[in-house]
């Protein structure tokens, strides 16, 4: 019988929600390609004072940070900033960088690495969009970042609210580039083309993980399909910028990852990003190793060889870490 947790959730709008956390033991992971089981690190050693020193940031602070906290909440909206524990909130939002993160803060999955709330979404927030280029006018962007939950109940995944919110941001403020984090859409292509006929500058989906690890890390997503996601995007939109990241430290062999990386090039994806995983609780997923930073500058190497136009690579590395700085180094080696 599969152990989990469901629990009533009241947010901060009133609505109700449910909230499903399972235990990892609950999702078994496939054994390595040579056979031999992963060992995991217990959850003690994986917290912050385990953690070693190339990984330990600092306690977010500073004006830049209590500022965006208040425009956000005054404008009732998220960011996965928070809603995903990143450790880079600190530096991030003291240089006026945000991730926001629309459609609401209730997932319809259950990654199994994903500090995000699963459980029934509560409506759709069609004044979302205006709000959101209404911050980014206030925060003065140059480089915007939406990304999203995934609302699988929708028929459209979701889809047109990306669209108005790249519309809103491009009327509100002229000049600032918009860079998308988006789920899947299951595939399909009418939801992309609605996102993609907005034109953002740069489509990101991520990867995650190795195919072998897919059930335990992402059980309602296909490998295969978010490949063809992203080459789908690009044969839409063959100017714009493809990018898609993963996570290492889930139990994957280095082959895996040079596999996966190969699999994202022949889908023509032009910026990559390589992050360590940290489990935020003992109903995630658990950690089978902290990779040393020689190990990222060497996936870091190898995906230069592999033709990505900028790969960012290391163990805080988030999907919108320096995101500006990445774009703008895939435009300068003649991407678009």
């Amino acid at each position: 019988m599969a152990r989990r947790k469901v629990s009533l959730k009241v947010l901060e709008n009133g609505a109700r929600t449910f909230e499903v956390r399972h235990r990892w033991e609950d999702r078994p992971v496939a054994p390595s390609p040579d056979g031999a089981p992963t060992e995991y690190l217990p959850l003690r050693s994986v917290q912050k004072g385990g953690r070693p020193g190339w990984l330990k940031a600092k306690a977010p602070a500073g004006e830049g940070y209590r500022d965006i906290k208040e425009t956000m909440r005054g404008l009732n909206l998220h960011t996965v900033c928070e809603e995903a524990m990143c450790p880079n909130i600190g530096e991030c939002w003291n240089n006026r960088t945000a991730t926001f993160m629309i459609l609401g803060n209730v997932c319809t999955r259950s990654c199994g690495f994903c500090n995000v709330l699963t459980g029934k979404p509560s409506e759709l927030d069609l004044d979302e969009p205006k709000r959101v280029a209404e911050a980014a006018k206030k925060m003065g962007l140059k480089h915007a970042v939406i990304t999203s939950v995934n609302r699988d109940e929708l028929k459209d995944g979701g889809a047109g609210i990306f669209a108005e919110t790249i519309r809103q941001i491009r009327e509100e403020v002229p000049g600032c580039a918009v860079e998308v984090l988006t789920p899947d859409f299951k595939g399909d292509r009418d939801a992309l083309k609605t996102l993609i006929d907005a034109r953002p500058d740069t489509f990101n989906h991520n990867i995650e993980t190795v195919p072998r690890l897919y059930p335990a890390v992402r059980p309602q997503a296909k490998y295969d399909r978010s490949l063809e996601v992203l080459r789908h995007v690009k044969e839409l939109n063959p100017d714009g910028l493809t990018k898609s990241g993963f996570m290492v430290g889930l139990g994957e062999a280095e082959e895996e990852l040079r596999e996966i990386m190969r699999d994202l090039r022949a889908s023509d994806v032009d910026i990559l990003t390589i992050g360590q995983y940290l489990r935020p609780s003992e109903n995630h997923l658990p950690m089978s190793r902290y990779y040393e930073p020689k190990e990222f500058a060497d996936l870091r190497k190898y995906g230069f060889s592999l033709g990505f136009k900028h790969v960012e690579s290391g163990p805080l590395v988030r999907s919108s870490y320096h995101a500006h700085e990445q774009t703008a180094d895939a435009r300068k080696s003649g991407v678009v």
